[in-house]
């Protein structure tokens, strides 16, 4: 799999553009958009391209504090290796002493508790739609071996078009494909947690359809299955407590959503190496066109109000309506500043896009030579009054019309000369226009 333009002949891989160490001053805050435990997420933009992005800024002394250093080594490890229609994409990331950034796509349709929160609750239509397109990105993590294990409408974005965004690694793990070892750490939002996790009697990637299920169950009746007054109470409740399903659910939407809310994992559905087929097979699905599903060529039922990428409507007030400043921080003792060594990265299709230039111009560069030779070869060729030789009729690629011995004139040489050497440059230049104009890298093409 390449992930990098091919260099035009003649040039060295030592003449690919550097890509510039990143700092906070290459970007102008917009508005603030979010605030979370270890930091703030705002809406930026990169001074040197105009472009859009959202910016999640992290404390390195509270992540540290919290013993988090792990789970923040792990999004920005998993997010370099995502590549997904319906996962936030990582455009870049880099660090100062006091502070990590992760640069990923802005996407600003709101997340799907807002609209819940705003319609109660999703018609069936508008379920299987979000459903279809969460399967398809859990499935791609789940080939990867990576479970995302924080599942709940706050980190399921909607883009300007309506389609789905999943968003927020911060939990996230990539397992061992070879171990047959379960997890057993208790992550997550409770509320969404699938029994083994709670229970500390080790999860796997099955962990993630208990809390799809529970978000099926939340879009099409606008309350959670298991619910209670406090955190103990909602986890006897997922532990032990009997699912109710409300009459109004059609009776494929029941058998899924039970399917999925087993609190045996390994007879959940989508357990098993073949998970992510089974759920796609389920009857809740059969109209569901998953070839075009896969490439977001399914247009969706519900669009957001949004007004261009600059529109943060769709996020909350008590975040937008504040000053967007990235604060000061404290920084981590000596110890340890080693701690984020490596953190820093520039996604593939940035990078190919820098070298896209590079190529471009080397591309002008010929073209450019070799209108130069066309010239002089058409000046020499003006000036030439003698006569046609045996050496000029060799110049010409083509046979005469007339044949082998057909007589030919200096006007018929130079213009057939001209065609050759024109000929000549347009393959050149197309050849490397090719390479320069090349799409930026799409993760399973292969050149």
């Amino acid at each position: 799999m390449h992930n990098t333009i091919p260099v035009a002949s003649g040039a060295a891989s030592s003449d690919r553009l550097p890509v510039k160490r990143l700092t906070p001053d290459d970007f102008t805050m917009l508005c603030l958009v979010g605030q979370g435990a270890f930091g703030k997420v705002f809406q930026v933009r990169k001074k040197d391209s105009g472009s859009v992005y959202a910016m999640k800024v992290m404390r390195k002394n509270v992540i540290i504090e919290r013993e988090q250093t792990d789970y923040m080594r792990a999004e920005r490890d998993i997010l370099t290796v995502i590549h997904h229609p319906y996962v936030v994409t990582l455009r870049y990331s880099f660090q100062t002493s006091q502070k990590l950034y992760l640069i990923m796509d802005f996407v600003n349709g709101g997340h799907l508790f807002f609209w819940l929160y705003r319609q109660g609750l999703f018609d069936t239509a508008l379920t299987r739609f979000y459903a279809a397109e969460i399967v398809c990105a859990i499935g791609h993590l789940h080939s990867l071996n990576i479970m995302h294990r924080d599942l709940k409408p706050e980190n399921i974005l909607l883009d300007m078009e309506g389609h789905v965004k999943i968003t927020d690694f911060g939990l996230a793990k990539q397992q061992d494909p070879a171990s047959e070892k379960r997890t057993n750490s208790l992550v997550g939002s409770i509320d969404y947690m699938a029994p083994e996790i709670l229970l500390a009697t080790g999860h796997r990637k099955t962990a993630d359809w208990w809390s799809v299920g529970v978000l099926m169950y939340e879009m099409l009746t606008g309350q959670l299955p298991f619910r209670g007054k406090n955190k103990p109470a909602i986890q006897k409740a997922i532990c032990s407590h009997k699912l109710k399903m409300p009459s109004f659910l059609p009776g494929d939407v029941m058998n899924l959503i039970k399917s999925l809310l087993d609190r045996t994992q390994d007879k959940r559905l989508g357990a098993g190496p073949d998970g992510t087929q089974n759920v796609r097979k389920h009857a809740f699905f059969k109209t569901v066109d998953w070839s075009k599903i896969e490439v977001r060529g399914v247009m969706p039922p519900f669009r957001p109000t949004v007004q261009g990428e600059m529109c943060v409507a769709c996020f909350d007030e008590q975040w937008t309506m504040k000053e967007a400043v990235d604060s000061a921080a404290g920084t981590p003792g000596s110890d340890d500043r080693d701690v984020f060594h490596g953190f820093s990265f520039t996604s593939p299709s940035i990078m190919l896009e820098q070298e896209a230039k590079a190529a471009a111009a080397l591309v002008l560069e010929k073209r450019m030579e070799m209108e130069r030779m066309i010239r002089e070869e058409e000046s020499d060729l003006e000036s030439d009054e003698g006569e046609v030789g045996g050496d000029v009729v060799a110049l010409v690629d083509d046979e005469p019309a007339g044949g082998v011995g057909t007589e030919v004139s200096d006007d018929t040489v130079a213009e057939t000369h001209v065609r050759s050497v024109a000929r000549k440059i347009s393959a050149v230049a197309i050849g490397s226009a090719l390479k320069a104009s090349a799409p930026a890298f799409v993760p399973g093409r292969r050149a």
